[in-house]
């Protein structure tokens, strides 16, 4: 899916490598901040890449050499790529994206826990996260 905002085709474009669907408030942010024009989701093929990298796999060069052309092929330098995933995925698209040109972001989030305490001494713990703002990786 590609959202674009009116009027602002020469802003910078947020392509996603994300396992999650962006929120309301995490696009009005993009938006907002980064002053993107577009949100582009991966294709359907790499999205599935993405959400399912191997833990068995030694090394992950290969098995995401079709996300680093995707975005080879698609991004121009200064767009935005958000990035979160698998740790060593992560790392390995942070490096790529830096080299593309590109600027590789993640979403912080405000983290709210609320704990149950039931008579037979099981716990339930529910989590909350709360987008709070966009920060570039470190190069």
């Amino acid at each position: 899916m590609v959202r674009i905002k009116e009027n602002q085709p020469a802003n910078p474009t947020l392509f996603l490598l994300f396992n999650h669907r962006l929120t309301s408030v995490q696009e009005a942010d993009a938006l907002a901040s980064l002053g993107v024009g577009r949100i582009v989701e991966p294709p359907e093929a790499i999205q599935h890449l993405w959400s399912a990298v191997p833990p068995e796999a030694e090394s992950l060069g290969e098995y995401l050499a079709p996300v680093v052309a995707w975005l080879a092929a698609e991004a121009r330098p200064e767009d935005f790529v958000l990035i979160q995933g698998e740790f060593g995925a992560t790392c390995t698209m942070v490096k790529e994206s830096l080299h593309l040109g590109l600027v590789p972001v993640y979403s912080t989030t405000r983290r709210d826990a609320l704990e149950e305490h039931d008579a037979d001494g099981r716990v339930h713990i529910r989590h909350t996260f709360s987008h709070v703002r966009y920060r570039r990786y470190s190069p």
